[in-house]
């Protein structure tokens, strides 16, 4: 009982490390989750030569598949970008729902733009859309610019194939169809709530904006003659979600030696999903537009820059992972919370939230409740693993404050005082949180 106990505290030793770290002196979070990783190795009694061992096949292991998936996703989303298909999904619903509705729009916008890029990324591509619409239609730009905030959110840590998502999809061995499915039966109601219906009680609809965030909007907007078609678009976003969905549900429906079977297998894996977005974007917005080869050479040279910071420390919360099993913590501690009789869906989200809170990073967070549950689902088999990471994906959109740059990104660009900010879309994110943690248990019980 004492060796458990001295384990346990290993482990929150490790995670206070982290998070003072990231914190208190701005050490960078894969180094902050090496040195946890050591750590915890050290403390648990594992020989230094084990613990390096370790670590290399935990951030070996789970880097080995999600360094491919996460390049091709980043190239996907360059894609949109350059050719103008993010605002063109825009304007278009702009068009249909009318500026008046401006905050539904945004919603699904974000919703929609959000599966194949990053936060910080879709809101600032944006962002010149949203001051555009605020002019015209004398909205407050928060009335407008929220509900695509925290939408992004949203997406962003609960749908693959953003990064994070993925990573514990994989981690905790789920089948990515599901999750993809589930995490759009939860998202869309969360995206709604937290979005427009929340602006609409803390936002006056008119509003003088401060001015500041208009004076940042970028020049110009891309000509609408310059942007590709909505249909085309769609589908280069939605083409490999269709076809990881496709495999979850044939795969569920025929027999295994079946030539459709093992055809959707194929191509339903997220590697080959994705390959196949990319081949079809290069063509459909690159080649067919006009671009020249050398041109999308570059432009994919410039989406993987970005990827060394996600890509580190996704392979870092997977050698912690993998440190805290070999040491033996991770069983210790699915012991002691299989006593507690805590259900694994609130245990997910409520640690998820927590260390978003205390080291300010999504990814960081989700990779870290990942590592924590998973072995206590090894202690579960009957726990449905794709809800869990749904679970996961909601605490982690909770306290998106003043430790995460996405907090800031919102705050400058929108123009807002810091006590704004934090009232309406910190707030925002807090209420996305509980929808989703709400809309998830509701899941639970027909799956």
């Amino acid at each position: 009982m004492h060796e458990e106990a001295g384990l346990l505290l290993i482990l929150m030793a490790a995670i206070g490390l982290i998070v003072v770290l990231v914190v208190k002196f701005r050490v960078h979070s894969f180094l902050a989750l090496m040195l946890a990783s050591f750590v915890v190795g050290a403390g648990a009694g594992m020989p230094l030569s084990s613990i390096a061992d370790s670590f290399e096949k935990g951030m070996g292991g789970t880097l080995g598949f999600l360094a491919a998936v996460i390049g091709l996703g980043s190239i996907l989303g360059k894609m949109l970008e350059v050719s103008g298909g993010a605002e063109r999904i825009a304007r278009s619903l702009l068009s249909t729902l009318g500026e008046q509705r401006a905050s539904w729009a945004m919603m699904l916008v974000g919703c929609i733009v959000g599966i194949p890029v990053f936060f910080e990324v879709g809101f600032v591509l944006l962002i010149p859309l949203i001051y555009v619409v605020a002019r015209q239609t004398r909205l407050n730009i928060l009335y407008v610019g929220l509900p695509l905030a925290i939408s992004l959110m949203t997406v962003h840590c609960m749908l693959p194939p953003h990064p994070a998502a993925m990573a514990i999809t994989q981690l905790l061995g789920a089948d990515v169809g599901k999750v993809i499915v589930y995490g759009l039966i939860v998202g869309l109601p969360t995206a709604i709530v937290a979005g427009p219906l929340w602006v609409k009680l803390v936002c006056k609809r008119h509003e003088p904006a401060s001015g500041q965030g208009f004076a940042a909007a970028p020049a110009s907007l891309t000509a609408t003659q310059a942007m590709p078609g909505l249909g085309l678009t769609l589908l280069v976003i939605l083409l490999p979600l269709l076809l990881m969905v496709g495999k979850t549900l044939v795969t569920m429906s025929l027999p295994q030696g079946s030539g459709v079977y093992q055809l959707m297998n194929f191509l339903g894996n997220p590697l080959t999903a994705l390959a196949i977005a990319v081949v079809f974007a290069y063509g459909a917005l690159g080649l067919y537009r006009g671009l020249g080869m050398a041109e999308l050479q570059r432009l994919t040279e410039q989406s993987f820059t970005p990827l060394a910071n996600i890509l580190l420390i996704i392979g870092a919360g997977g050698a912690f992972n993998g440190v805290l099993i070999d040491s033996g913590v991770g069983k210790v501690l699915a012991s002691t919370l299989s006593q507690w009789d805590l259900n694994p869906i609130l245990l997910a989200w409520f640690v998820a939230g927590l260390m978003h809170l205390a080291v300010g990073s999504a990814t960081v967070a989700m990779i870290s409740a990942a590592g924590m549950v998973l072995p206590l689902l090894d202690a579960m088999p009957g726990q449905n693993r794709e809800i869990v990471v749904i679970a996961i994906g909601a605490g982690a959109i909770g306290w998106t404050t003043v430790t995460d740059s996405a907090f800031w990104v919102v705050k400058e660009y929108l123009g807002v005082s810091l006590g704004e900010a934090l009232k309406k879309f910190t707030v925002g994110t807090l209420l996305a949180s509980v929808v989703a943690l709400g809309m998830t248990l509701l899941v639970s019980q027909w799956v």
